[in-house]
């Protein structure tokens, strides 16, 4: 994979033009499918309402955003509209974050957030455009990136280095059991698995895990019996090969 874009010269007057013919290109000519390991997915044909590209093998979709400074804790993202009505379809799509540098005409950074990682509370709906604005009443959304746990960002490219595809995938495929579950089901998962790396150490302790049942009772009024729902979290884990359990009361969280 070359991380440098091959045309210095572009049609467009504009840098931010360019970066994005420049961006867009080199996902087409050099990013394989995180999901199936094929070594090319194809654009979408313009303007489709959310996706990019489409990987032929195994029909996974991606939307591509790209920009020349580390991304925050949020990205400005499209209609909210769309982008919530596309979270319960089956092809909502997976999202590539870029970061370029115009000055050497390469990719410094791409990473992954596959669409299992996608739930409600992550998106976060903006003010309606104003009346002089041209598209009045218009209401965009953010894509809050410090709701997305580390195991949701997968790197491709990370400060200039390729990162080894097998890992990629593996990284990919580890979290794959979230697909399963409904958004409730894996809003909570997610949230546990925050808390989990929260804990900053790979083996823990369940009581590690209950030091965050205030936050988890915030985030879920409707709960009455946090410490159950975060035993059963734990299991479930454990079950699907995320966690390991050690001893009774004692996990470990499994290597990328």
């Amino acid at each position: 994979m070359k991380l440098g874009f091959e045309e210095p010269q572009s049609q467009y007057k504009s840098g931010s033009q360019s970066a994005r013919a420049w961006t867009e290109r080199w996902v087409r000519e050099w990013v394989y499918c995180p999901n199936c390991g094929s070594p090319k997915i194809n654009p979408f044909p313009n303007n489709s309402p959310v996706a990019d590209f489409l990987c032929l093998a195994c029909r996974e979709e991606y939307e591509l955003k790209s920009q020349k400074t580390v991304f925050g804790e949020k990205v400005l993202d499209g209609s909210f509209r769309t982008k919530y009505a596309r979270l319960a379809a089956s092809n909502n799509p997976s999202l590539f974050l870029l970061n370029y540098d115009l000055k050497l005409l390469s990719v410094t950074n791409i990473f992954v957030i596959p669409k299992h990682f996608f739930v409600r509370e992550i998106i976060q709906e903006r003010k309606p455009l104003g009346p002089t604005a041209r598209r009045t009443g218009w209401v965009g959304s953010h894509i809050l990136l410090n709701q997305i746990p580390q195991s949701g960002k997968i790197f491709i490219v990370r400060a200039g280095q390729l990162q080894p595809k097998e890992s990629v995938l593996a990284k990919w495929h580890r979290t794959l059991f979230l697909r399963d579950q409904e958004q409730q089901a894996r809003g909570w998962l997610i949230e546990v698995m925050k808390c989990v790396e929260a804990i900053g150490k790979r083996d823990f302790q369940i009581e590690d895990v209950y030091a965050f049942e205030d936050r988890l009772s915030r985030l879920y009024p409707g709960n009455r019996n946090v410490k159950p729902k975060i035993r059963q979290q734990l299991q479930f884990l454990r079950d699907r090969g995320y966690l390991d359990f050690v001893s009774r009361g004692y996990y470990r969280l499994r290597a990328d």
